[in-house]
């Protein structure tokens, strides 16, 4: 099965092709950015559709991720995503940023706990916490930055995500130290490939995994009164 990934959703813009039957990426590419996902990221598809020489029908399920992250770039990402399945008329599976994060951890040693955390800012972090098995400890949530270090400390815990280093800095100090500490600001495109090619296709499109409201909210002092 050949699955095209799409990730533009934290600090980079990156898409892959993966033959999962031989787990061989055929072609990826990753731009390391904060901004700007929105002009980067179909010339970027369309080169590494060029270099995997495969057409858009020739891929079977594209993979995308749908946050929590920037909100402006994952809904580039999921509207790429959507635009893409519904053309080609092939389905299209939303993964989390913070499974993704996680999934390298977890394929090396299923029975460490892996703690996946993004910095959401103001001593807050997005989360997720995995156990045995990949199993899910901690659901996705947004979370103080203290919650995030008592649920590490159960493991000790590998820690990845943009908010790595923060939890590592607030890490107790009469508690063993982490397993490992990953400040990685995105997930390896492969990786979401790998997950997309695993999880159950469905027929609803991937919709925005946001976690918390936007920080930008409408100004009600300056919308024009109804007459």
């Amino acid at each position: 099965m050949l699955i095209l990934a799409i990730d533009c959703a934290l600090d980079a813009c990156a898409t892959a092709v993966l033959d999962s039957d031989s787990d061989i990426v055929v072609a990826s590419e990753t731009r390391i950015m904060t901004r700007g996902h929105a002009e980067a990221l179909m010339p970027l598809i369309a080169r590494v559709m060029d270099n995997a020489a495969v057409e858009f029908s020739g891929i079977d399920r594209i993979a995308v991720t749908v946050g929590p992250g920037s909100f402006t770039g994952l809904r580039v990402g999921i509207a790429a995503a959507r635009g893409i399945a519904l053309a080609a008329a092939k389905p299209a599976v939303g993964l989390t940023t913070l499974a993704g994060l996680a999934a390298p951890y977890i394929a090396q040693d299923d029975n460490a706990p892996v703690l996946a955390a993004i910095d959401a800012r103001h001593d807050h972090v997005y989360m997720q916490m995995f156990g045995p098995g990949g199993r899910t400890l901690v659901a996705p949530r947004i979370a103080p930055l203290r919650e995030a270090v008592r649920a590490a400390t159960r493991g000790p815990a590998h820690i990845v995500g943009s908010a790595a280093a923060l939890v590592a800095a607030a890490w107790p100090d009469n508690e063993p130290p982490p397993a490992s500490v990953d400040p990685r600001g995105a997930p390896d495109i492969s990786w979401i490939a790998r997950l997309g090619a695993a999880a159950a296709s469905g027929e609803d499109l991937p919709t925005p995994l946001y976690l918390r409201p936007p920080d930008a909210q409408p100004q009600a002092a300056a919308r024009l009164p109804r007459r």
